[in-house]
């Protein structure tokens, strides 16, 4: 008996010295992107998040950012990139090393992206160039990424033209995010303000990494405003979230060539704006690949999801309230058991547990308080 007390509290010292405990689960870091606002945020915050039982705690701060709204991480995790969304000339793109064991996130430099408002930020899995989608100024950059993970200064940018037929949003380009391919050689930069999706051939020999591919482009109906753009984990599919009309299409995808098969209305049928347009965010898809997710604004403030078949194509399986305002983005933990929303305009973000299954939600009752949280990214503690 006295032997058997010992091993139990010998294997239980084990497992604190390890960390190991059963609290501690699937533990992941949580980087939240804001937009800052004197009182309430300060720039970028990482909390330790546990994927089995919805548990948080805070880890650390990147603080004095101005408006760190969208993230993105190396793949090594060793580094973290934000844009900084600044009007007037002034938007750009910040740099930070970061230690996914502690969640120490450090600023290692600014520099500008060449245009107003820049809004989403991506890297390539070898950290070679940072590819920032300028809203305001109508145009996209690639940043070069140096040794040390800044960023350095000779950027290649590339200006869209035109626009589309819905007064005041379409009137000339907005770029509002840059995607690359699964095999990173191919970067497709969704325009809210031409209804298209320019395409780009990425070589990453070039210090001017990106020249148009062949088609240069694939629109999509007028009016609707591209917003985010997801790929399927398979490969084989893309999706494609549209701000103006509330609207998914679905694309089948091979070798930078997207050749559209569906597209789905998010919003309820009895649908009334209150400002012209459902005002529809973000996109993504469940890690197994069985669920996609969009996220409604405006009056609705909703997650639409949607079953996706073996072919790629989307069908309706439920609706969640965000039981907050501005939902502008929302995040699936690599698990899939959970799915946390940023509502913007209620200064929170609200957990919901994830049914596998069916796909559906249900709110766990616990929230994260940051000041307008805009993007929400989970990166491995190891």
């Amino acid at each position: 008996m006295k032997s058997t007390l010992f091993n139990f509290a010998t294997l239980c010292l084990f497992s604190l010295v390890n960390g190991q405990t059963s609290s501690e689960g699937n533990s992941y870091n949580l980087l939240i992107g804001t937009y800052t606002q004197p009182g309430k945020s300060d720039g970028i915050y990482v909390y330790k998040f546990n994927a089995d039982t919805g548990e948080f705690s805070y880890l650390s701060e990147a603080s004095g950012i101005k408006n760190p709204s969208y993230l993105t991480v190396s793949k090594d995790k060793r580094y973290v990139y934000s844009v900084n969304e600044i009007g007037n000339g002034n938007g750009g793109a910040s740099a930070f090393s970061f230690d996914p064991v502690s969640g120490k996130i450090d600023f290692i430099n600014y520099q500008a992206s060449g245009g107003n408002g820049p809004c989403y930020i991506s890297v390539d899995d070898q950290n070679r160039f940072a590819f920032v989608a300028n809203y305001g100024g109508g145009s996209l950059a690639a940043i070069p990424i140096n040794r040390d993970g800044s960023l350095g200064l000779a950027i290649q940018s590339i200006r869209h033209g035109g626009g589309s037929s819905v007064a005041r949003s379409q009137d000339r380009p907005h770029v509002h995010s840059t995607v690359l391919s699964p095999d990173n050689r191919f970067l497709f930069a969704s325009d809210l303000g031409t209804d298209k999706v320019n395409i780009y051939r990425v070589d990453y020999s070039k210090p001017n990494p990106l020249t148009s591919a062949n088609p240069e482009y694939t629109s999509v109906e007028a009016g609707s405003g591209p917003r985010h753009f997801v790929f399927h984990p398979n490969g084989k599919f893309a999706y494609l979230i549209k701000e103006i009309d509330g609207s998914v299409t679905v694309f089948d995808y091979k070798d930078g060539k997207l050749s559209e098969k569906q597209s789905v209305i998010l919003t309820p049928s009895n649908y009334k704006s209150e400002n012209g347009t459902p005002d529809s965010a973000d996109i993504h898809i469940s890690p197994d690949g069985k669920f996609l997710y969009g996220s409604l604004r405006s009056n609705i403030n909703e997650l639409v999801i949607y079953a996706i078949g073996s072919d790629g194509k989307l069908l309706f399986a439920g609706r969640q309230s965000t039981l907050g305002k501005n939902p502008r983005n929302f995040a699936i933990d690599p698990t899939g058991n959970f799915l946390l929303v940023g509502n913007s305009g209620d200064d929170e973000i609200v957990i919901f547990r994830r049914d596998q299954k069916a796909g559906l939600l249900k709110d766990t009752g616990k929230r994260i308080e940051v000041g307008a949280p805009v993007c929400l990214k989970f990166v491995a503690m190891h």
